[in-house]
């Protein structure tokens, strides 16, 4: 896997894919994470800069070294600033799915005059288009839309196997409040395609906006979800 010769230092690049997996289950509780010398030759670098990565994800209480029984996955939660209650990812993981995420597109686009990226963003934006796979089946088909501002410097290669928002976070986009709204669309013939669904075939849809401590709008994005393949859940804790 290629990496970004940016501003981020290699180590904490591998840090995050490598935290990635293990929330998506691709590295399960318990499990061992792939061998030093596996990780240098999938990512292409020295044996420090993997280590490096490692030892934050130990410090973080994800993985655990044992001499001579390779590192073990010790933790798959992350811990929210925003909300107590467990993401949805985070349920599946726990009931035994594999969760995956492709980006599929990312670049400036004009908006249409009367919908809400026209309303939020102007004439412009950027749209990042990614899929989410369930145990390796299409599940969720998400648009995300930021400020065309953001567009320099931001490819694929940057965001692949990495969260969006942390990437916000690194260019000093803090999101302080996020609103979702769930409704119900019909697959149109291109997410129809992309899910492998019939088109017109009922899909939720799950809206959320995305703002800073002073109420900006940071991104909206509009997922799609096929619930015929698993229901969305969500689970209140006391």
């Amino acid at each position: 896997m290629s990496l970004s010769r940016k501003d981020r230092p290699l180590y904490l690049q591998i840090k995050q894919i490598l935290k990635d997996r293990i929330l998506h289950g691709v590295y399960p509780l318990g499990s061992n994470i792939p061998s030093e010398p596996l990780l240098e030759r999938e990512f292409a670098v020295s044996k420090i800069t993997v280590r490096g990565a490692i030892q934050e994800l130990v410090q973080e209480g994800y993985l655990e070294k044992g001499s001579g029984r390779g590192t073990k996955v010790i933790r798959n939660k992350a811990a929210s600033k925003l909300s107590k209650w467990k993401h949805f990812t985070e349920i599946l993981v726990e009931s035994g799915h594999r969760i995956k995420k492709q980006w599929l597109r990312a670049g400036a686009v004009r908006t249409v005059p009367g919908t809400e990226q026209h309303r939020l963003f102007g004439e412009t934006c950027l749209k990042l288009e990614r899929l989410y796979y369930l145990d390796d089946a299409p599940y969720i088909y998400y648009e995300h839309f930021l400020s065309s501002d953001l567009e320099e410097g931001l490819t694929l290669s940057d965001l692949n196997d990495q969260s969006l928002y942390e990437l916000l976070e690194e260019q000093g986009l803090s999101l302080d409040n996020l609103r979702d709204e769930f409704g119900v669309a019909a697959a149109s013939r291109e997410i129809a395609e992309i899910l492998g669904v019939p088109e017109g075939a009922p899909l939720l849809k799950r809206s959320r906006y995305s703002r800073d401590e002073q109420g900006n709008i940071i991104e909206y994005s509009v997922g799609y979800y096929n619930t015929e393949l698993q229901s969305y859940i969500v689970n209140y804790d006391a």
